[in-house]
């Protein structure tokens, strides 16, 4: 039995799975549930990890137009915020 499920189980789809053991059942089974808790804990974390990138980039984007204020070029600003020329540019002078 344990040859079975070590080879086989491996390579069965979540479908193929529930057929087999009933949905209810697997989704009752201690290892459903330790690797659902797994997916949902890594799930959270790389929300988080997306949800810092786009506000770090919704800051840098929102400086722009004080540093281009201030008399920076399009070029100094890209640089130093470590943005592409050309998203900046687009947000240093809005179209009208």
């Amino acid at each position: 039995m344990e040859t079975i499920l070590i080879y086989k189980l491996p390579r069965l789809s979540r479908e193929e799975m529930g057929k087999m053991f009933g949905l209810s059942e697997l989704k009752q089974t201690r290892f459903y549930q330790e690797v659902f808790a797994e997916g949902k804990e890594e799930g959270k974390l790389e929300g988080k990890q997306e949800g810092k990138l786009e506000g770090k980039l919704e800051g840098k984007l929102e400086i722009i137009p004080q540093l281009w204020a201030l008399g920076l070029s399009i070029e100094q600003i890209a640089q130093a915020l470590g943005l592409d020329e050309q998203v900046v540019r687009q947000v240093a002078q809005p179209k009208s």
